[in-house]
Order: C-alpha cells, then structure tokens, then sequence
C-alpha cells in the first residue's frame, strides 16, 4: 500500500522537478540572448529587450504558480554567469522573481484568456502584465545599485526608466509568441503556407532594409505588421513583430541605419519608442480582428441553429398524408 501511494507523489514530484528545471533552462538561454545586445546609459548596461521577463510570465500562464521557483533558479543562473552573491544581487533575484509573478496573479484576477481572442486580454497583457508589473524589478534593481553605491542617485531615473521599458518589452514581444507557440495544434492549409512564406520572403527582404537604411524608414514595417495580424492573427502578427525588434536592437547597438549619429540616449528612446508603438500595433490589432473572427463565428453558428430548428418546426407542423418535404416546399 506504501508503494501504491508513494508512486503518484513520486511521480508528481519528478513532474515538477523536470518542470522547473525546463523553466530554469529556458530562462537561462533567454537571459544569454539578451545580452548579446546591450546599451549604455549613465554608466550602466542595460539590454533594451530582456526575453526572460516574457518567458517567465508565459511559463507563469501556461503552468502555473508554481513555476515561481524555476524562474528563480533561471534568474540565479544568469546573474552568476556576470557577476558574485551580494546584497544587491539578492536584492535583484527577488525582484526579478516577484515582477512576473505579480504580473501572472493580476491577469488571472481579471480573467485573462491565455488564447489573447478579446481585446481586453491584450490591454490586460499590455498595462498590467508589462507596464505596471515590471514597475517593481526595474525600482527594486535600480534602487539597491543607489543604495549600495553602485550608481549615482541623479542616475537614478535615465538607468530604471532603461530598465523598466526593457523589462516590459520582453513581456510584450516574448510572451505573446510563446503562448501562441504552445497553443499550435495543426499544420496550415497548402494555400495559407504560400502566403505565409510569401510574407517571410518579403518580411526578410523589408525588415533589413527599414533598420539598416541611414534614411528613417521603419515606418515601412507597419503595413506588413497589418498584413499579418489581417491573415494570420497573432501568430503572423508577434512573430513579424518579433523579427523586426530583434533587426531595430541590433541596427540600434550598432548605432547603425536610423540610429547612427544618435546619441545613447537618443538611440535608447528612439528604440524603444519604436519597439514600444510596434508590439503594441501588432497586439492590439491582432486581439481585435480575432475578437471580430470569433463572434462573426459564433453568430454563423446561432444562425445555423436556428435554421435548423425553424426545419424541425416545419417539418413537425406538416399536415397528415402530407410528406415533410412538401411542407418545407
């Protein structure tokens, strides 16, 4: 009987093992590729997206709280791989820890659809999700490197505004395309794959030249960004998103295309503002052209029941020796 019970807590127990060591991975390998492109401001670097911010609140979404301790491991693991245990670096790891969980307990307090089909859910990913969770890593980082000397205190607010935009970036841009990544369940029509490899091409042809060009043109990426969300909802839409602010940050830390002759601050707020107005044209659009698909279906649906059942009323209310089709007639 003890083994018979031990055997589904064992069992779950490597569940969750496994778990969060996935989640610590996937935060790890995040946090490295955000670091590939800094920024620097005031003396301090910043990374002007940081995708582990997305990929925790995602791993929060789809498994749940407690992928809490996973996405502290991740943190722990990135921070060790720059620099040593100290106040400050503690300091960090909870705030990096406390953001996304926060994030993930005021979305579930209003019903957030991880499917993002409604508006409301995108404005719910965008204000409280990324700008208002992400309040509390930029503020609890930046403030224990004023706090322990590691930064001047007139500093203060150039480097956590740098940091809080970072944070909530990777929210906007990460987070959307993991969910839709984990919710993929079958192949596109041969039909929808040509123009989704039609869009590729010229998103791979367009996007470079938008950000590498010395002439502003990185208004040329929204017409595509309505293209996708159009056709493709929020897979077409964040992934075409994506693409083009991983192209803008690297144009941006090259201080190449738009951004050369800038300076870092200039090319910091020039950057995010750019990344910023994108993830949330490419959101927000594409939460209401699905909310629109669904409940066109969902009135072609209505529609269908009723015709049905006006069909079963007639052919009900036929008179006898009559056929039913005759009635319908």
């Amino acid at each position: 009987m003890a083994a018979v019970v031990g055997t589904p807590d064992l069992r779950r127990s490597a569940v969750f093992a496994i778990e969060t060591l996935a989640v610590a991975l996937s935060y790890y390998a995040a946090g490295r590729l955000g670091l590939m492109r800094e920024l620097v401001v005031e003396g301090a670097v910043f990374t002007p997206i940081w995708p582990p911010t997305g990929v925790a609140v995602a791993c929060l979404l789809i498994f749940g709280l407690r992928s809490w301790a996973g996405i502290a491991f991740g943190a722990l693991l990135v921070i060790l791989s720059l620099t040593s245990l100290h106040f400050a670096v503690i300091g960090n790891l909870v705030g990096n820890t406390a953001a996304p969980v926060c994030a993930y307990l005021m979305l579930r307090k209003v019903g957030f659809r991880n499917d993002l089909a409604r508006l409301r859910d995108g404005l719910a990913l965008v204000f409280l999700g990324a700008l208002i969770a992400m309040l509390l890593s930029s503020t609890v980082g930046v403030g224990l490197l004023v706090l322990t000397d590691r930064l001047d205190a007139h500093s203060f607010w150039p480097v956590w505004s740098a940091w809080w935009v970072g944070d909530a970036m990777g929210v906007l841009i990460v987070t959307p395309v993991l969910l839709v990544l984990h919710r993929v369940r079958r192949p596109l029509r041969l039909s929808r794959w040509k123009e989704a490899s039609g869009m590729a091409l010229i998103a791979c042809v367009l996007v470079p030249l938008a950000t590498q060009s010395p002439v502003s043109l990185l208004f040329l990426v929204y017409p595509l960004l309505i293209w996708a969300a159009l056709r493709f909802q929020l897979a077409g839409s964040m992934l075409c998103a994506l693409f083009t602010s991983v192209m803008a940050t690297i144009a941006a830390t090259d201080a190449g295309g738009p951004f050369e002759r800038l300076t870092r601050v200039e090319v910091m707020i020039k950057l995010q503002a750019f990344n910023g107005t994108m993830a949330l044209t490419a959101l927000l659009l594409s939460a209401v052209i699905t909310e629109q698909h669904n409940t066109r279906r969902s009135v072609e649906r209505a529609c269908q029941e009723l015709v049905e059942v006006l069909e079963h009323l007639t052919a009900e209310d036929a008179p006898p020796g009559r056929p039913a089709k005759d009635a319908e007639d």
